[in-house]
């Protein structure tokens, strides 16, 4: 089967690859442009948290000040807490205003936890701050943040 150029089937299949580039593109270029700002953080902390006050100094964050690989960008998490049925961390949830989603992770305690501390390793795109949000089985929250310059060598500026 021969297909001339003014054949509809022709310029179905050009169409096709036509929209398949754009999507390829569209694909790489999506997430280096969609990045949550810091009122978009802010906004996902009032969903989770509404208007509740957070204070500081139970929570120990610690990420790199300048991050040379964004992959593979480590952080800590300790809490300050007995861990008592009584008085323990129910939840560390961790923000990053330069990510594609503003909550990066959650993590869930229980007195049986025995310590509230954690480590992953997470990917940063660009300089950007790390928050740290504790919340007590009082309901009390305590908040760290932190901000992670990452180099040209990493994944972003």
């Amino acid at each position: 089967m021969t297909l001339h150029v003014d054949s509809p089937l022709f310029a179905t299949r050009r169409r096709a690859l036509q929209l398949a580039g754009v999507a390829a593109l569209a694909a790489v270029l999506a997430p280096r442009m969609s990045f949550a700002t810091e009122a978009q953080v802010a906004e996902e902390m009032k969903k989770l948290f509404g208007g509740r006050a957070m204070g500081e100094g139970k929570i120990k964050l610690d990420v790199p000040e300048i991050a040379e690989n964004g992959l593979v960008v480590p952080i800590n998490i300790d809490v300050d807490s007995p861990m008592t049925e009584a008085d323990f961390v129910k939840s560390v949830h961790v923000f990053a205003d330069g990510n594609p989603l503003p909550q990066v992770v959650t993590y869930t305690f229980t007195p049986e936890s025995g310590k509230a501390s954690a480590s992953a390793r997470m990917r940063l795109a660009q300089t950007q701050n790390v928050i740290a949000v504790a919340e007590m089985s009082s309901g009390a929250l305590f908040s760290a943040r932190s901000q992670v310059k990452v180099t040209i060598g990493g994944c972003g500026g």
